[in-house]
């Protein structure tokens, strides 16, 4: 398991764990988010569980104790040749406060840490395209849709 304390502030803290690790609480709050975003939120009706949870790392971001932000770190070969993220989302009430670019910058230098250097390639939703170039990613093709949500592939070198 990796626990770390956030230096940015006291109140928030993380976990990284492969599949297996987590524990069932940990994995019903992982998957109650997505789908409060994913499905309730935007309206998307897809099958989340698409069994390459069980084969990546799972980035759980905490404040007060509380799931706020969450990502999905695949290996390379699962998703896209490349180490990928994907299944970014940030609780509702977390949002406008920097936790997203904190759950980025982390499932960044999780990845590397997890999977190696190399570059690291996203399906991002198009709307979030600036965030993510902000990030350092890089648009690589057109939009495609994707569950009736315009997204584009961008991949990250440094």
């Amino acid at each position: 398991m990796h626990k770390e304390q956030l230096v940015t502030n006291s109140k928030t803290d993380y976990t990284v764990k492969a599949f297996r690790e987590l524990t069932t609480m940990e994995l019903y709050a992982l998957l109650r988010l997505r789908a409060q975003v994913f499905v309730v939120e935007q309206n998307c009706v897809y099958q989340d569980l698409d069994n390459k949870d069980l084969y990546c790392h799972h980035l759980l971001v905490y404040e007060d104790k509380q799931l706020v932000a969450y990502a999905r770190l695949v290996p390379p070969g699962i998703s896209y040749d490349e180490m990928s993220i994907g299944r970014v989302v940030t609780s509702p009430d977390a949002r406008g406060k920097g936790t997203g670019k904190k759950l980025m910058a982390l499932a960044i230098e999780n990845c590397r840490k997890i999977f190696g250097e190399g570059p690291i390639r996203i399906g991002a939703q198009y709307y979030l395209k600036k965030f993510y170039t902000e990030m350092g990613f890089q648009p690589t093709g057109d939009a495609y849709d994707e569950d009736g949500i315009e997204h584009i592939h961008m991949i990250k070198y440094q």
